[in-house]
């Protein structure tokens, strides 16, 4: 069974070196970071199954650090770790999108005790999201498969790439939205450099063509901003 990975945001070495062996003896794997920049770097390279983030964070503040996280993860469980006592700080963490927060001193116990409540709760959105990805997304005479990826309309069946499949389900999810250009290409590419960008916008030009059966469907162009699937 692989270990669930927690990443630790905290600049406090020693706190963090505790807190990070605690974790290991019930068999987590951990990353820690000490900063808020590196925090976000590791996120999106190590794909954590819960955070844990200090407010007070040098070069990126934790509450902003969780804002960024919910930008690209709507579900990863968030603690914030907090030594402010003001009730409005810690609504701010919580607005952000932390799922729980814990004050400074604590103890180690119901930290972990905390940890493991988020991931449970976390383990049951999985497989209940897992579910419906066995599940037919629509849009105007379109049907996409998502686990098999598949696009279908009126017995035409497209074979999508990877990288199709997962750009037309975030179009579908976001349907009549605006699908931020720096959202999408952070999740389905892990970086927003200008390489990327220029690579999404083939594939949208390619998923344009497979959507040319049905003209109530269309991707919209939102200059400087993004996309937006309508139909």
């Amino acid at each position: 069974m692989n270990k669930q990975k927690i990443l630790l945001v905290e600049d406090e070495e020693v706190l963090a070196m505790v807190i990070k062996e605690t974790l290991e003896r019930f068999n987590f794997d951990v990353v820690v970071s000490f900063n808020g920049v590196e925090g976000w770097t590791r996120f999106i390279y190590e794909k954590p199954d819960c955070c844990i983030i200090d407010i007070m964070l040098p070069r990126k503040d934790g509450i902003s650090l969780v804002s960024d996280i919910r930008k690209v993860n709507l579900h990863v469980p968030i603690i914030l770790l907090t030594s402010r006592v003001r009730t409005e700080d810690v609504l701010k963490g919580l607005t952000a999108g932390a799922d729980d927060y814990i004050k400074k001193p604590f103890s180690l116990e119901e930290l972990i005790l905390r940890v493991k409540g988020l991931l449970r709760r976390s383990d049951i959105h999985t497989a209940a999201e897992t579910l419906s990805l066995a599940e037919d997304m629509t849009i105007g005479r379109y049907s996409l498969n998502y686990s098999r990826q598949e696009l279908t309309c009126a017995g035409k069946i497209y074979n999508l790439s990877e990288k199709e499949a997962d750009l037309l389900k975030l179009l579908m999810e976001y349907k009549n939205n605006l699908l931020d250009r720096h959202t999408a290409l952070i999740k389905i590419w892990g970086d927003d450099n200008i390489f990327n960008s220029r690579s999404m916008d083939v594939y949208v030009t390619r998923i344009r063509k497979y959507l040319a059966d049905d003209a109530t469907v269309q991707i919209i162009n939102i200059r400087s901003k993004g996309y937006k699937l309508i139909g």
